[in-house]
């Protein structure tokens, strides 16, 4: 698996095993080459803390017993001197960083003395072991003073040890770093390769597939998203099989009533005037139907593609409304509907686009016709007050229930019941409502109770 170059498995191993050789780069870095510089600042203030002791405890009693312990504890040196050279106190500690008269290289204590300084710091040379020695020198009293040395020689063997160690210890970490890496690798990367698989499926229309949870929390969130988006898919599918399913049928069956109309025209009515002129009435009906259907469907797949932009104009709404209401005149004659239009100004001016804003309120208006109550009464309310105008189309039909409601505007949906009748209309209505109403951003929504009827409103700032 891990062969193919930038697979996430050959990420996680690559970027985890170049962690590990940063880790050895920095081991190697500090523990090598800076040691050296770090031991010898140790080694500095460890001589600095035995000379602050010294100085806090010179003339006190047990001063020789302490000093030798402290001497023996950070394997150093300490001698007393007066300022005539003379040797008040050695302590019994004698190793590579103690100096004789015999071995000294120049006259460091002189020096110190002539400098009329409280503090100092020598490199020096140990001649009788060749190695290299930390003297720090600090002034007791007006006539007395203290040196303490230290050895920096075993460093560089210290430092050959650590290499040697070093170069088993960054084999063994690759070694086990690289094994290490693939196995982490494995485990990280599989739920997300076990997930790619299951979105291709997903991809495929399979809407039985889930994805599984783990012991990853992000990778937990990213399966539940994909769990919803494939439910949300799997309803969308289903929907837009529905719209499928109805479009074809409001298709089929104005062409089947058209067909049959013209046949029986010709067949059956041949040289009856009266009765042809029925047969082409309601040819042309079917053909008005089928014209609506075409242009619902035109203008919702417009509106939704942003190609539509709104064409602002001044204009009456109240007058916009009644003549909508003229365009219903038949259902009243015919079917005995009662329309009530509720307005409190007589004159309501607004900044829209007209011609769609008569789109939603007829619209609406169909909606409202097809799923009213027994009484075939709709009304349309308009009610202007300092800040809006609310505008209302009322039905007294079964209602909708509220788990419904989010779904109603969707322009796949299409409700388990079936409504009373379908006079008009296209059942794309509430999708084209809902996209011109947010073209001009007017707040809408519904408020419906289950066989209390339903109102549609929409509010204009």
């Amino acid at each position: 698996m891990l062969k193919v170059k930038n697979s996430i498995n050959y990420e996680i191993w690559k970027y985890f095993l170049l962690f590990s050789v940063l880790i050895l780069s920095f081991l190697w870095l500090f523990q090598v080459l800076f040691l050296g510089n770090y031991y010898k600042s140790v080694k500095t203030n460890d001589i600095k803390t035995v000379a602050n002791k010294v100085k806090r405890n010179y003339n006190k009693i047990n001063f020789e017993e302490n000093i030798n312990n402290l001497a023996l504890d950070k394997e150093v040196c300490i001698e007393i001197i007066d300022k005539n050279l003379f040797s008040l106190y050695t302590s019994s500690f004698f190793g590579k960083g103690c100096l004789n008269n015999s071995n000294q290289t120049g006259n460091y204590k002189q020096d110190f003395i002539n400098d009329n300084v409280s503090e100092k710091t020598y490199n020096l040379i140990n001649n009788r072991f060749n190695n290299e020695i930390l003297i720090y020198a600090v002034k007791l009293n007006n006539n007395e003073y203290a040196f303490i040395n230290t050895s920096l020689t075993p460093i560089d063997q210290t430092t050959k040890i650590i290499r040697k160690q070093l170069i088993l210890v960054t084999f063994v970490v690759l070694v086990l770093s690289f094994i290490l890496a693939y196995f982490i690798s494995k485990h990280i990367s599989k739920p997300i390769i076990k997930m790619n698989k299951t979105a291709k499926s997903l991809a495929k229309k399979d809407f039985t597939v889930s994805f599984d949870n783990g012991k990853i929390k992000e990778l937990n969130e990213l399966s539940s998203t994909l769990n919803y988006a494939k439910d949300e898919l799997s309803k969308t599918d289903e929907l837009r099989r529905d719209l499928m399913a109805n479009v074809s049928h409001d298709l089929k069956t104005p062409l089947t009533m058209i067909k049959a109309y013209a046949e029986m025209s010709i067949d059956l009515h041949k040289g009856k005037i009266k009765k042809q002129k029925e047969d082409m009435n309601t040819i042309i009906a079917e053909v008005d139907r089928l014209t609506v259907l075409v242009n619902d469907i035109l203008v919702l797949s417009s509106m939704q593609s942003n190609i539509e932009e709104l064409t602002l104009e001044e204009f009456d709404l109240v007058s916009l409304i009644k003549e909508v209401l003229k365009k219903y005149k038949v259902f009243q004659e015919l079917e005995n509907y009662k329309f009530n239009f509720l307005y409190n100004e007589d004159k309501m001016l607004i900044n829209a686009d007209k011609r769609k804003l008569e789109q939603v309120i007829y619209n609406l208006i169909n909606n409202a016709i097809n799923y009213t109550g027994e009484d075939l009464t709709v009304t349309i309310k308009a009610t202007k007050d300092k800040e809006s105008i609310l505008v209302e189309i009322i039905d007294t039909g079964q209602g909708i229930k509220e788990e419904d409601i989010p779904y109603i505007w969707d322009k796949y949906y299409k409700k388990e019941k079936k409504h009373k009748r379908n006079i008009y209309g296209t059942g794309l209505g509430l999708s084209i409502v809902k996209s011109v109403l947010e073209l001009h951003k007017y707040e809408y929504g519904v408020k419906s109770e289950e066989n209390k009827g339903s109102n549609f409103y929409f509010k204009i700032k």
